[in-house]
């Protein structure tokens, strides 16, 4: 971390590893629309507690999360055993006003029952809904609300390009820490940018919480030529161990979150993580070598440059389509696949290409885009 940052820290004797209350067990079918398993939830806590972790993470538009979080733990331990991050959400599927944005707060502290939150987040900010927290004024809302002593420390999460990063971290000195998507396989993906997104925090000196270390599970059960890289390197050591310590070994990072959904996965995260060690230099080669097979597996060979979509006439955003379709490809993950298209592509989906061509004319890599557009459509719409 940076020297102010150590001087002062956010948190204080806690994990490195954060419990991400997102993906908790449900009862009935597994869906995320079933009621979520809260006794095996409290299991999950305890054990997290006991090893010594804190930080615990949840949002206003996580279903059922909120309430399960005050039931396993704001009901069970005192108020100052834990840190509890919420989000506030002002993307038009969350809230359709500026009050109703402003109302999600008052949710959360009830649903919680946690009197105050730790951290508290503006949700998911990019540029096509960064517009929103401006109009609604909720920038010197939760300043406000930190004045107050409703939240202790604000910051935002991010999903978007290092130059919007930039920008927003200059415009609003406020924001105490960011959270970002990093994990090995994002690091030094075009689309997404993890490592330049670091980066960029770093330069402004906030501290980083780390979301989708597994990148939504996916590293835990990478492609086989992948996970034989990493258990011929550690045949004792998970495929989300990697991926975990990856994140975690970044010397500006407070807390890496890990969706844990059961106790098996939760078990597998404390093993590694109650006495973390960050990766060797040997390791990190492996890691690497990981990435690079990574690459190598079926996937479309899109740098992400932009230069298609300047001219398209239906504003399609070409690159995160093909990243997530890429999610499938390289993954196998059809149901991962189709749920980030929903919100990565945005309001205009690949099937709505009027195959104009000048994409085509555009892309230094000569990609068939529309071909690859008609296929994603076929396949995630």
């Amino acid at each position: 971390m940076s020297d102010s940052t150590e001087k002062t820290p956010l948190v204080q004797d806690c994990l490195k590893l954060g419990f991400g209350m997102m993906r908790l067990p449900h009862l009935g079918k597994g869906t995320m629309y079933d009621p979520i398993d809260v006794e095996q939830t409290k299991k999950m806590v305890d054990s997290f507690i006991e090893a010594g972790g804190k930080y615990f993470d949840t949002a206003f538009v996580y279903n059922g999360s909120e309430e399960a979080t005050r039931k396993a733990l704001c009901d069970r331990y005192p108020r100052d055993a834990y840190y509890l991050a919420s989000k506030l959400n002002a993307s038009a599927f969350a809230c359709g006003n500026e009050k109703e944005a402003k109302a999600e707060l008052r949710t959360s502290l009830q649903r919680t029952g946690c009197g105050y939150f730790d951290f508290y987040l503006l949700h998911g900010l990019g540029e096509e809904n960064l517009h929103l927290y401006d109009d609604y004024g909720l920038w010197e809302y939760v300043r406000e609300l930190k004045k107050n002593g409703l939240v202790k420390h604000i910051g935002f999460s991010f999903h978007d390009k290092p130059e919007l990063l930039d920008r927003i971290l200059t415009e609003h000195p406020e924001a105490e820490f960011v959270q970002l998507q990093i994990n090995y396989s994002d690091w030094e993906d075009a689309s997404i940018q993890s490592k330049k997104c670091y980066e960029t925090a770093v330069k402004h000196g906030k501290p980083v919480i780390v979301m989708e270390p597994v990148k939504g599970g996916l590293l835990a059960n990478p492609p086989e030529q992948v996970k034989k890289i990493l258990q011929d390197a550690a045949p004792e050591s998970s495929p989300a161990s990697w991926a975990v310590r990856f994140a975690a070994s970044l010397d500006h990072v407070m807390i890496v979150l890990s969706g844990m959904s059961n106790e098996a996965q939760m078990a597998d995260n404390l093993s590694f993580m109650k006495d973390f060690r960050p990766l060797s230099e040997s390791e990190m080669t492996v890691v690497e070598n990981a990435r690079v097979a990574l690459l190598k597996t079926d996937r479309i060979p899109c740098t992400a440059c932009h230069y298609c979509t300047a001219g398209c006439p239906v504003k399609m955003h070409i690159p995160e389509i093909f990243a997530v379709m890429n999610v499938y490809k390289m993954y196998g993950n059809i149901d991962r696949a189709k749920s980030d298209y929903g919100w990565r592509a945005g309001t205009t989906k690949a099937s709505a290409c009027v195959r104009c061509g000048q994409c085509e004319k555009a892309c230094p890599q000569h990609l068939p885009i529309i071909r690859l557009l008609k296929e994603t459509a076929d396949t995630l719409e």
